[in-house]
């Protein structure tokens, strides 16, 4: 009796240490299944992020294989400034736009800047919004650039229009600052200071600040103290 029973147990043993590697297997190459699904979805959402989108009456072009560096991607983070929800924090030094968002968390926007930066700080309004804007070139930009007096009674909307596909205005103590917030084709311009001193971001983000804001938002200008302010377009 009792070699039986021994015997039904090391058959059972042994039995159980012959599965115990498939089940492991099998358990691996479902994690590995998982972790293939997980990728390829974010694969896509990283894809659809910045992919050509329809406008009305003109298509944004995709952002040729998502090469914005990432910290520069539209992404929710914890907001680092505290101010009311829907004030907009242009961190002017480290290259970004912070749409504050309750629960402290802000939407934030990879941007590029002026050349020499802004050439004030403080608060000023979001006082206008506008659909795929036209541009008209500051006076003074003309007297640079003679070729744009073309456009001295405005650009009108398009993809090639500097100011892309929506603008914001910046107004302080009631007076327009020529300082837009804009969209910009320019995608590899992103974390740069490349403009003439107005806030660009890609066509995609500013679509997506655009209808999140409202006339009147308050807008904070963190300057840069690294450079030398200089002309505004």
């Amino acid at each position: 009796m009792a070699e039986n029973f021994n015997r039904r147990k090391f058959i059972q043993l042994a039995a159980s240490a012959a599965t115990m590697p498939l089940l492991a297997a099998c358990g691996a190459s479902g994690s590995a299944q998982l972790r293939a699904a997980s990728f390829r979805e974010q694969k896509a959402a990283d894809a659809a992020r910045y992919a050509a989108i329809p406008d009305g009456e003109f298509t944004i072009p995709a952002v040729p294989g998502n090469r914005i560096d990432k910290k520069y991607w539209r992404q929710v983070v914890d907001d680092p400034f505290g101010e009311v929800p829907g004030t907009i924090v242009i961190d002017t030094p480290n290259r970004f736009l912070y749409l504050t968002l309750p629960e402290n968390k802000a939407m934030r926007y990879g941007i590029g800047v002026g050349k020499a930066g802004f050439e004030w700080s403080g608060r000023a309004t979001v006082q206008m919004k506008r659909r795929w804007p036209t541009w008209t070139p500051p006076k003074e930009m003309i007297e640079r650039v003679p070729e744009l007096e073309k456009w001295a009674k405005g650009q009108p909307p398009g993809l090639d229009n500097p100011l892309g596909a929506r603008a914001l205005y910046i107004f302080m103590n009631g007076r327009d600052t020529l300082y837009r917030i804009h969209g910009s084709p320019e995608w590899w311009s992103i974390g740069t200071a490349a403009s003439s001193g107005c806030i660009r971001l890609v066509n995609h983000d500013i679509v997506d600040l655009y209808n999140r804001v409202t006339k009147g938002a308050p807008i904070v200008v963190i300057p840069d103290n690294r450079v030398t302010p200089g002309a505004v377009a």
